[in-house]
């Protein structure tokens, strides 16, 4: 096929590598429920109601940057009609969710890389692998009412770039044949080669290595000199060898941080300790989602530099503890006791960072001679996050929120979170 389309799938039966991405995800997990906005701009906000993180493709059109202010750029959004949402990631974890478990339904080795993206281990013939590429795009926009892209090819890294290809397609679907591969690289830029940061990106260019094409040429030896051994790989993936593994279970991050700027500024104590207990609550979840203790917690309190005209002040506590945790009430008051020592009146605080480290796994934690267990701290968590996991996060919670505490995030124009709570489940009305 080679005189035919570049993003056709190959002949014979081949062990493949699939990268389906969710287009445009956050904006479009914001479009489900809103059948009005279709064909509207659709714009997510960050923490804050900062800076535009995501745009619809209608957005894209209106030629904003991604990453600007967004007071700068509401002018023109409004003009343009278009929606502004702040970030819900409730929303936007559980249709990610509801996603991956269809990706998974069709093979058993799965790599979840992102919120929106799943690498995929596939075998099949050409017809075949064309068929599944077309059902997966069909069923998850049926079930879940989000358009994906789907590339396919030998390695992962070639994967990513006949993903960035079939976003460009009608059909979403990109599968280059061995024949037509070094044209689709050379019409591919090293800076969007995955895995290639700005920095190596640069040093290529400057040795006249401008696209895949060129960098799939170069020498091995001289690729490990100047991009160690990660480069190395991603010449022997673009050669066709396989050489990053899939990762079908993530790896047990070693160090959790929960931290987020205030909405506004904060003086009170009373909003530090329980802005510090929320944050210890879901540190401590996100490292009981992967079955692992911690020996260390940090906890640091910080004002806004950037505030010239107000009192700077940053500090922060590291306590080792006697034996690895993961029962939120005992990291939460460990936290609680640290934010009393770090607080200082007279000062505006910005944010609070909790960061739990020296973390590994609860079966092979190490033993304390003077400590003994308690068995029911397992059985409360395990029936905690479980409660919290159907009903919504802080479902039950350590600390309740106090009428008016002054600290949560600013999120003015939060959409409801429709899947996961019972109150916002949206209705519909016929006739």
């Amino acid at each position: 096929m080679g005189s035919g389309d570049p993003c056709d799938p190959p002949l014979h039966p081949v062990n493949m590598t699939a990268l389906v991405d969710c287009n445009s995800f956050y904006a479009s997990c914001e479009k489900v429920f809103r059948p009005d906005l279709r064909n509207r701009p659709v714009v997510v906000l960050s923490n804050n109601d900062g800076c535009i993180v995501a745009m619809s493709p209608e957005a894209k059109k209106l030629d904003i940057p991604r990453g600007a202010p967004f007071f700068k750029v509401q002018q023109r959004l409004d003009a343009a009609g278009a929606e502004v949402f702040s970030s819900n990631y409730t929303l936007y974890d559980d249709l990610s969710r509801r996603i991956m478990d269809i990706l998974h339904s069709y093979t058993p080795h799965l790599e979840v890389y992102s919120i929106d993206e799943g690498f995929l281990d596939l075998r099949g013939d050409r017809e075949f692998l064309l068929q599944q590429a077309t059902q997966i795009r069909t069923r998850v926009e049926q079930w879940v009412g989000i358009a994906v892209s789907v590339g396919i090819g030998r390695t992962k890294t070639l994967a990513k770039i006949a993903n960035s290809w079939a976003k460009k397609r009608e059909d979403g679907i990109c599968m280059p044949t061995d024949e037509d591969w070094p044209r689709l690289l050379a019409r591919t830029d090293v800076r969007d080669i995955w895995g290639v940061g700005q920095q190596y990106a640069h040093m290529l260019h400057s040795n006249a290595v401008h696209t895949a094409a060129d960098l799939k040429a170069c020498d091995e030896i001289w690729v490990k000199k100047r991009m160690t051994l990660v480069g190395l790989k991603t010449l022997w993936e673009l050669n066709g060898k396989p050489s990053f593994t899939m990762e079908e279970v993530p790896p047990s991050k070693k160090g959790i941080i929960s931290s987020r700027s205030f909405g506004k500024a904060v003086t009170e104590k009373e909003d530090i300790l329980e802005a510090g207990a929320n944050y210890a609550s879901q540190a401590a979840e996100k490292m009981r989602s992967q079955k692992s203790v911690c020996r260390v917690i940090h906890t640091s309190i910080t004002t806004n530099y950037f505030r010239e005209g107000d009192r700077q002040y940053a500090r922060g506590i590291t306590e080792e503890l006697p034996h690895p945790v993961s029962y939120t009430p005992q990291i939460v008051a460990v936290v609680r006791r640290q934010l009393e020592e770090l607080f200082r009146p007279g000062f505006r605080y910005k944010k609070i960072t909790v960061f739990l480290t020296e973390i590994e796994a609860a079966g092979q934690k190490q033993l304390n001679l003077f400590y003994q267990e308690d068995a029911r701290h397992a059985a409360v968590m395990e029936a905690v996050d479980r409660i919290n996991s159907r009903y919504g996060r802080q479902t039950l919670h350590c600390q309740p929120k106090r009428p008016g505490s002054n600290w949560q995030m600013k999120r003015e124009k939060l959409s409801p979170c429709y899947t996961t709570r019972w109150k916002e489940i949206p209705l519909v009305k016929t006739g």
